[in-house]
């Protein structure tokens, strides 16, 4: 398919499948982040305990990386469109036993702890379809910028799903803040129906142990890969203070659940204009360099979040840090696709999705835990104190991830026999 020399910032939303894609991603993003931000208020409105939110988080991910990597597996096995609808099928169930669950006078907690991990498990296996799929509806050369446009629509999504989650948590309830997820996902399910591949491969790889070792050996071979997996995977690890969310609305900033909708969305609406700006911007070339920095700027911006106690200053730091995570982001997330071959994209697409589920539930579990042990301020100050020393350990271990460019090649040692 031919391109465009100067293609506009939002050019490639002019092909019928890619926009589909987009708005699918759009809406289902928007459902699930608005469903994860609820359950989190929800745990914390009813225990009023760290420690719990810090158990949810270590449950969701205990199956999460067997999820994800069978689900990179079947990626590159079979159709990617398929498995994506079938994930959807069980998310729409989650957020349907969900609103239910709220619709009775009482029901035990540990079902909202199922239905929970449940959901993470169907999200788990579907994301490296989701990520993989991306390759079979545009060409090579508008892949890039594809992938910096999905990162825009997943930017909007998790500003949007927090925010309006608040919001119905505020004037609604629980209950309607599930009813909106359960509606949006049903949006997403029918726009993934009217999706076809316009790059179909004819490769297909087998499902086995074999298969799986192959995805892994490329990236662990893959130092520059490797370690911008590692970086994002440690500094959200320590650094996320997703889980002191509640805690910070409720207990130190005294703004109520209102209040934590505006503070989860904060986040997202520094990376949706980050992303955008990065449309509009010629790409970066100095990707390493880029990612690092950002991951210095995000450590930095977490101490100043977790020292705060005044709301409009601890929104403008949570701004900063969804500024500084995008620049990863769309980095790391440019560098994997561009590196990898489409054969291999669904398990090397799997690898990426484990470390991403490692670090954002991990960081639940590590909040949560820490701040019942001590307090929620060190529990986000010391955290943003450990993503420094993620990123010079990384300048240390792998002296070229500082250097390498947008295009570079990496060659990859060839796997024996």
């Amino acid at each position: 398919m031919a391109t465009d020399a100067n293609p506009s910032a939002f050019s490639i939303l002019k092909q019928p499948m890619v926009r589909r894609w987009v708005l699918s991603r759009l809406t289902a993003g928007i459902a699930v982040t608005g469903l994860r931000a609820t359950v989190l208020w929800q745990v914390y409105d009813l225990t009023r305990s760290p420690a719990l939110l810090g158990l949810l988080g270590l449950l969701s991910f205990l199956p999460a990386p067997i999820a994800a990597l069978s689900g990179g597996l079947a990626a590159d096995a079979y159709d990617r469109r398929r498995i994506v609808l079938g994930a959807q099928l069980i998310e729409l169930a989650c957020a349907a036993a969900l609103a239910l669950l709220n619709s009775l006078t009482s029901f035990p907690l540990a079902l909202l702890y199922a239905v929970f991990v449940l959901n993470g498990v169907a999200l788990a296996f579907e994301a490296p379809s989701r990520a993989a799929m991306l390759s079979r509806l545009v060409d090579k050369d508008q892949l890039a910028r594809a992938v910096t446009v999905m990162s825009t629509g997943q930017a909007l999504a998790f500003v949007s799903g927090p925010a309006l989650a608040g919001l119905l948590l505020g004037y609604s309830g629980v209950r309607a803040a599930c009813l909106m997820s359960l509606g949006l996902l049903l949006v997403s399910f029918a726009l993934v129906l009217r999706v076809r591949e316009v790059f179909p491969s004819n490769k297909r790889s087998s499902v086995g142990l074999a298969a799986l070792k192959e995805g892994l050996s490329y990236v662990l071979k893959n130092r520059v890969v490797l370690a911008a997996l590692s970086i994002d995977l440690f500094a959200v690890l320590f650094g996320g203070a997703t889980a002191m969310l509640p805690v910070y609305a409720k207990d130190v900033l005294h703004v109520g659940a209102k209040g934590y909708g505006v503070l989860a969305a904060c986040l997202d609406v520094g990376a949706l204009l980050t992303s955008v700006f990065l449309i509009f911007m010629p790409p970066v070339r100095s990707v390493g360099r880029a990612i690092m920095l950002s991951v210095l700027a995000y450590g930095g911006a977490t101490i100043a979040f977790g020292l705060s106690r005044n709301f409009a200053l601890s929104l403008f730091f949570y701004f900063i840090i969804g500024v500084a995570d995008q620049v990863s982001v769309v980095g790391r997330s440019t560098l994997v696709q561009l590196s990898t071959p489409d054969e291999l994209r669904g398990r090397v697409s799997s690898v990426n999705m484990v470390f991403i589920i490692a670090s954002n539930q991990l960081s639940i579990a590590e909040s949560g835990f820490v701040a019942a042990l001590t307090s929620p301020t060190f529990s986000v100050v010391s955290g943003g104190v450990m993503v420094f020393v993620v990123v010079f350990a990384v300048a240390l271990l792998v002296p070229a991830f500082w250097g390498h460019r947008s295009g570079t090649t990496v060659v990859v040692p060839a796997a024996k026999a």
